[in-house]
């Protein structure tokens, strides 16, 4: 690299981190401000949730075309066309007036923003010296940790103060500055023009994504397997992924290299990406709801609560970073596995007495395993691939670890509704009208006072508490599934410079990558 581009090496980062950060925030900034956007665009809360689904599914089918867009012309300039989009849909959004705007805005923030995290992250790969790789993941790891779980406090924050539109406008500055440093950082790179599109391989696995995530999304709502639409939603996804699979081992030219599964630590880190994405983010879902349900907090003051976690991730990042140099990421990944574990077990033990100091210490033990468990997934997933494939696998990393998160949160969710409803039933058994000696140690006859509705309320809190409970047992033993496919993976060697460039640009010259 020439001096001026190394001096901008830094801006470069900056850049990446601002794009990674406006998508990973908008992932979450909304669903806060949801009952707002509710009332002021009168619609009921099934059409509202359009709004979130939306995003969700689109950003889920155009993610796998990211990698191809990005070889095909160039890394620069579809990050650049991402972020100019994203940011503009985010404006069409705060200026909406009806429902159908709305969605049809978050579609289009959905489509734009799908390129950004991969992208972003292949792009410091690509253009950083390899000795530099684990500070410079490690910066952009906080635009992807950190972004998740500041959206709720800021979503929460804003919409107080101002309207939830602003929710929408805090991303101009933000993607303004994104796009300008990118379009003064970021060298133009090379492209493959012959590349060929694999049409049908694009259609059957954006189908197979998209209505997967459909289901996921809409399954709690509709009583999952009780509704046919969520029936067909599964079989259809289900049909199109074999499709997929046999286009893609019989074509010629597969929408996804099926190489990348001959390396094994790329395929294992797939499935640790999976089971990590699942279990590991459903904290930040569930944790907010039990603040706000269980404890009476607003969402803002949830949103501060849960800080600690998101504090303790930036200085876990840049520890990780170095760690991985010094470390076999086997060991960095189990500790990371451990810790969360440990974290999650802790916060089985929540009630609805628990001081907020508590939740404080849980967030900073959480925070410092979640970058543990991560980030080495990166370092495995590349170390053994060749440079030109690092887009395509980037992608690929980034479509698992979002599927396992919507998945994870779905099941989740399911199981509190489900362990709430069996709870209270239990509970109440204990309280029937001929159950007179219970009913008089609480000074109250059944039905015939307050103190009557209000028992039954407290009966509901106490069942849904214990089916907090429930959940979070169920997400620290999920969480060690990850952990005999940390144990199948190999120490990576280190490829010579050269042998590593003299890979890439074989790679490069073969149209058939």
């Amino acid at each position: 690299m020439s001096p001026v581009a190394r001096s901008s090496r830094w801006l470069l980062a900056t850049a990446t981190v601002l794009a990674t950060l406006l998508y990973s925030i908008d992932s979450t900034i909304v669903n806060v401000a949801l009952p707002h956007m509710q009332g002021s665009l009168q619609a009921t809360q099934d059409q509202a949730a359009w709004i979130v689904t939306a995003y969700i599914v689109v950003s889920a089918i155009a993610t796998p075309l990211a990698g191809w867009l990005g070889a095909r012309f160039s890394l620069r300039r579809i990050l650049l066309i991402s972020i100019a989009g994203f940011t503009t849909g985010s404006i069409l959004c705060g200026v909406a007036s009806s429902l159908t705007q709305m969605v049809a805005f978050r579609m289009l923030q959905g489509g734009f923003g799908a390129a950004l995290v991969p992208l972003c992250q292949v792009v410091l790969l690509q253009e950083f010296p390899r000795e530099s790789h684990g500070r410079v993941m490690a910066l952009w790891g906080v635009g992807v940790m950190v972004g998740p779980i500041l959206g709720p406090t800021l979503g929460g924050w804003l919409t107080d103060e101002f309207s939830w539109r602003w929710a929408f406008y805090i991303n101009l500055p933000v993607g303004v500055l994104a796009f300008l440093a990118l379009l003064v950082a970021m060298p133009k790179g090379r492209t493959e023009k012959h590349r060929p599109f694999d049409v049908r391989g694009f259609v059957f696995l954006s189908l197979a994504v998209g209505l997967f995530q459909l289901m996921l999304d809409r399954g709690e709502t509709s009583d999952w397997f009780s509704s046919p639409e969520i029936v067909a939603e599964a079989f259809f996804s289900v049909v199109c992924i074999y499709m997929f699979i046999v286009h893609s081992l019989t074509s010629r030219h597969p929408f996804v290299d099926i190489h990348l599964f001959k390396d094994r630590n790329f395929t294992i880190a797939l499935l640790i990406q999976l089971c990590i994405g699942a279990f590991v983010l459903s904290p930040a879902v569930l944790l907010p709801s039990f603040l706000q349900q269980l404890q009476g907090y607003t969402p803002a003051q949830a949103g501060v609560l849960m800080a600690s976690r998101g504090i303790s991730s930036i200085f876990a990042m840049f520890a990780v970073g170095r760690l991985v140099t010094l470390i076999q990421p086997r060991t960095t990944l189990l500790i990371g596995i451990a810790t969360v574990t440990a974290s999650m077990w802790m916060m089985a033990g929540f009630d609805i007495a628990t001081p907020a100091s508590q939740f404080v210490i849980v967030g900073l033990v959480q925070g410092l395993g979640i970058p543990l468990a991560f980030m080495p997934i990166t370092f495995v997933a590349f170390a053994t691939l060749p440079d030109a494939s690092r887009t395509e696998a980037g992608v690929l990393l980034t479509l698992v670890r979002n599927i396992g998160g919507s998945a994870g949160i779905s099941v989740a969710i399911a199981l509190l509704s489900r362990s709430a409803q069996v709870n209270q039933s239990y509970l109440a058994e204990h309280f029937t009208p001929y159950s007179t000696d219970r009913w008089q140690a609480l000074g109250a006859l059944p039905g015939a006072n307050v103190a009557t509705g209000g028992l039954m309320g407290e009966i509901g809190k106490q069942a849904l508490a214990i089916a907090y409970s429930n959940d979070f047992h169920v997400l620290a033993a999920a969480t060690l599934l990850a952990v005999p496919c940390v144990l199948l993976l190999r120490r990576p060697k280190a490829r010579p410079a050269a042998a590593a460039s003299a890979a890439g640009s074989s790679a490069a010259a073969d149209p058939s990558h």
